[in-house]
């Protein structure tokens, strides 16, 4: 019964693994000049990247945040292509001690860029010892135990930290105030995606028409990264049920097999809508009702589903709970009914 129903979900949620990590990155863009969208967060790091490379000293650290799937790590990726210096990924939750950061740290070459997605998430001893590295590029590393306890102080070659987080509130004030460069990305226009859409399927050598590529921006809840994964689904549907070729028929069909309908919303979307619409009366409901009702993960709602459905106007955050909108009751295809359908004209 339910395996149909998270299809789409599941789709969108395997964005950087296994093979879809290796698409991703053939689709990569190398240079600011072929990124498209988040002009303001591009010109400051273009300012920054032309100062660094004219003076031959290393970039100073810099601090992305906003939703997944919005260019992050590309960005980062970009600025070590740009520099001409090697990027070095790994990720918050991976980096558990402190000698998993000096492994990383003493690896590195002058100018080298560290990307640590998830920044958040460090282990707040590990995140102790990251402030000299910041800023005085050395850490102090205690060996041994007791009274054979010493530390031993170990010397980086000067790097740039790019950091990436979802949660920049979660990040403690010492950290954050360590960053040259904080920086949000926002969610796409329907126009960016469009460009981003054709520009995938030009790599992918995929046939589509300008109402295919307008059918699958508009589903892609902003995001570049949910648009590369609708176009190789449909380039897949295409190419097997099609000829090959997307037109905005064939787009449609495709992304309704995956769920997605004409607004962007996925089935999970979609079921948490219509559980505050039937089993709460549009609300107000607290997080962790809704995540038991529909069977999801708390983290998983607020990070992925709810910035979208707040920003399309779906619903609202209140200091009681979550509440529908009224555009959340019209796509719930249910009628509020007593105080809140009165609150929800207020």
């Amino acid at each position: 019964m339910t395996e149909p129903e998270s299809q789409g979900t599941d789709y969108l949620k395997e964005a950087v693994s296994g093979p879809l990590q290796e698409r991703d990155a053939a689709l990569r863009p190398l240079s600011f000049d072929d990124f498209t969208g988040q002009e303001k967060t591009i010109e400051r790091l273009q300012v920054m990247v032309g100062a660094s490379a004219n003076r031959g000293d290393s970039l100073n650290h810099v601090l992305l945040s906003g939703p997944p799937g919005l260019g992050k790590t590309t960005l980062a990726l970009i600025i070590g292509h740009e520099l001409g210096r090697e990027v070095r990924i790994s990720s918050g939750p991976v980096i558990e001690r402190p000698g998993d950061l000096a492994g990383l740290l003493t690896n590195l070459q002058e100018g080298d860029v560290l990307f640590v997605d998830e920044i958040h998430r460090l282990n707040k001893t590990v995140e102790e010892y990251l402030y000299s590295a910041m800023e005085d590029f050395r850490i102090d590393v205690m060996i041994d135990q007791g009274p054979n306890a010493r530390s031993v102080r170990l010397e980086i070659p000067p790097f740039t930290l790019i950091g990436a987080t979802t949660r920049v509130g979660l990040l403690t004030a010492p950290l954050r105030s360590r960053f040259t460069l904080q920086t949000r990305l926002d969610y796409y226009a329907r126009d960016e995606l469009l460009k981003i859409v054709r520009r995938t399927c030009n790599l992918l050598d995929v046939e589509i028409d300008a109402a295919g590529a307008a059918e699958i921006a508009g589903r892609a809840r902003g995001t570049p990264r949910i648009v590369n994964n609708l176009v190789h689904f449909t380039r897949d549907y295409a190419e097997q049920r099609a000829g090959g070729a997307i037109n905005a028929k064939v787009a449609a069909e495709a992304l309704e097999l995956l769920a997605i309908d004409s607004n962007g919303l996925d089935e999970m979307d979609k079921r948490i809508i219509q559980c505050m619409g039937k089993n709460h009366n549009g609300g107000p409901v607290g997080l962790g009702t809704i995540a038991i009702a529909v069977n999801e993960e708390e983290n998983t709602i607020e990070e992925v589903h709810e910035p979208f459905l707040i920003q399309e106007g779906y619903l609202r955050r209140t200091p009681q709970g979550r509440t529908l909108t009224e555009k959340g009751w019209t796509v719930s295809g249910m009628t509020p009914t007593g105080e809140a359908g009165q609150m929800d004209l207020i």
